[in-house]
């Protein structure tokens, strides 16, 4: 419940503190003192956009501050969901900085709008003439149902598993997507993975087969210099081998007589030892070089076939090919499996179809056996504010789409006279209608949930007598297990209040201010009285207003 609301320097509000009772509260006050100021300033606490034009003086910040008691609204989870601070005695408040600027906190917290706005539903519902409308949707309709039908748990149920639902039906729309493009490129794709395929790549093979072909293209050449180098080598008086082999026996005799002579011997021996492991590398070439036209024409082929390969898909080595090669195999493998993967996608979405018409069915059944009692209890207590012939037509017709609150198509229909057709509620209803049936709604409301802090403004306009005084019954019975707020202009619902506040404007300083005050039960007497008779109050008024208030 709302406990206290303090609003500094915005509108016409300088500086107001007050306490509320839990009870039924009774806000009273002459047209243009100021009652809208006081909803828009709540507004601002359940996080309505701020405008800079609110601020009074604009070189100053604008603060609103709610305290609210929440320990009876099982808030915790969602204090959790949204990382607000937890207390039991809950304060809002609202900055609105002469730059333009908003800042929202709960418990001290900072704390965005839309988080704001989530709380603010769950503590203070201002019914106005815009919520009225909401009546005509379908969306309020089924919410009112289901309070009833207590579906709250299946609906979170069911719209967990929907989201779920959606999810796989998005998937298999991207997979057929898919499909549909995969198999105008599968025929290419396969083409072009078998060509490189055929090419049985190996990684380096062209720099090797580059080579081998170097070498077999010049044949000749290469065999011409290898016995050139062969008779360099082993020439048998000249040769570099017979030459070092004296240099060698020339430098063993030297060895002996100093260390320098044994160091040029060693290296003698050691170029012997190279130039004969060098001259049997080359007449080992040279016996395993032979022509072969055959093999050349293979190599030159393969060294085509990997070039072309490389230009076609411009890469520049082999490694990029096999890269392109493995590509190529993982999506002629993902197009070929897909049918694997639509099925088992569509056997999931089956599945859940199924839980899901389970689910829906149940709300359905609820709703049914509800909606007789609902339609009974609020004929009944139309008829009591004045309409008497009230009737509705309501319907919850199992379909087969899934919607956001299950399966149901729901006909709401009303007519207000007897023997008159029945219609869409924004049809056949009148503005004050319309406003009645939403009283007979919230206090039917009130038996099954806990609603939170109510505020109905001037929910009364355009009845009078002893419709009025019903309305104010009514209210004042919901109060019994809610705080109740009532802006209103008539003495019979103004006297039915547990407390009473009026809001009056005052000029100060020749600025006019509006105030919010509590009337005792004199202030009350006269307050009402005046209601009945106008400022100039006669003894039957004040008569009037103390039978009223007793």
């Amino acid at each position: 419940m709302l406990t206290s609301l303090s609003i500094k320097n915005y509108a016409l509000i300088d500086n107001l503190h007050v306490d509320f009772n839990d009870g039924f509260s009774i806000i009273t006050g002459e047209t243009g003192a100021g009652k809208s100021i006081l909803l828009g300033g709540l507004s601002l606490i359940l996080g309505k956009r701020a405008d800079l034009s609110s601020l009074k003086n604009d070189s100053e910040k604008c603060v609103i501050e709610a305290v609210f008691n929440i320990s009876n609204y099982k808030l915790k989870p969602l204090f959790k969901i949204e990382d607000f601070d937890y207390e039991e005695q809950t304060i809002i408040r609202r900055e609105i900085l002469p730059s333009g600027k908003s800042r929202a906190f709960v418990n001290d917290s900072p704390v965005n709008l839309a988080g704001l706005q989530l709380l603010g539903e769950r503590l203070i519902d201002i019914h106005s003439q815009h919520q009225t409308l909401e009546l005509t949707s379908n969306e309020f309709q089924f919410q009112v149902i289901d309070a009833l039908a207590n579906n709250e748990k299946t609906l979170l149920k069911y719209n967990e598993e929907l989201k779920v639902y959606k999810a796989l039906k998005k998937q298999l729309k991207e997979l057929l997507a898919f499909q549909a493009e995969a198999i105008k490129e599968h025929d290419y794709n396969a083409f072009l993975l078998s060509e490189l395929v055929e090419a049985n790549l190996v990684e380096g093979e062209l720099e090797t087969l580059e080579e081998e072909y170097e070498t077999l293209n010049n044949i000749e050449g290469i065999k011409e210099k290898l016995s050139e180098a062969y008779h360099l080598l082993n020439e048998e008086e000249i040769g570099i081998i017979a030459n070092v082999t004296s240099l060698k026996n020339v430098l063993q005799k030297l060895s002996g007589f100093s260390s320098k002579y044994e160091e040029l011997f060693n290296r003698a021996n050691s170029s012997l030892i190279e130039f004969d492991d060098v001259f049997s590398e080359v007449n080992a070439l040279q016996e395993g070089l032979d022509a072969d036209p055959v093999r050349l024409e293979t190599v030159d082929s393969k060294l085509k076939m990997l070039n072309n390969l490389m230009q076609k898909h411009i890469t520049n080595n082999v490694s990029e090919l096999i890269a392109i090669k493995n590509q190529l195999e993982e999506k002629v493998s993902v197009t070929e499996n897909l049918d694997d993967t639509i099925q088992k996608k569509e056997a999931e979405i089956a599945l859940k179809e199924s839980d899901l018409n389970a689910i829906s069915k149940i709300i359905h059944e609820k709703r049914i056996k509800v909606i007789p009692q609902l339609k009974k209890q609020l004929e009944s207590v139309l008829s009591g504010l004045g309409m008497p012939n009230a009737q509705f037509n309501i319907d919850a017709v199992y379909s087969d789409l899934f919607f956001t609150n299950g399966k149901d198509e729901l006909s709401f229909l009303f007519s207000a006279n007897k023997g008159g057709n029945f219609n869409e509620l924004k049809k056949a209803a009148s503005g004050g209608e319309l406003s009645r049936i939403m009283l007979a709604i919230k206090s039917v409301l009130a038996k099954y949930v806990q609603l939170p802090t109510i505020m109905f403004d001037e929910i009364d306009t355009g009845v009078s007598g002893e419709i009025s005084n019903k309305m104010g019954d009514i209210m004042l019975q919901m109060s019994k297990t809610m705080q109740v707020f009532s802006i209103t202009h008539l003495p019979q619902v103004a006297a039915k209040g547990h407390s009473h506040f009026k809001v009056y404007k005052e000029d100060i300083n020749d600025m006019t201010q509006t105030n919010l005050v509590k009337l005792n039960h004199d202030e009350r007497i006269v307050e009402i009285a005046q209601m009945l008779g106008g400022v100039e109050m006669s003894s039957s008024a004040i008569a009037h207003a103390k039978e009223l208030l007793n």
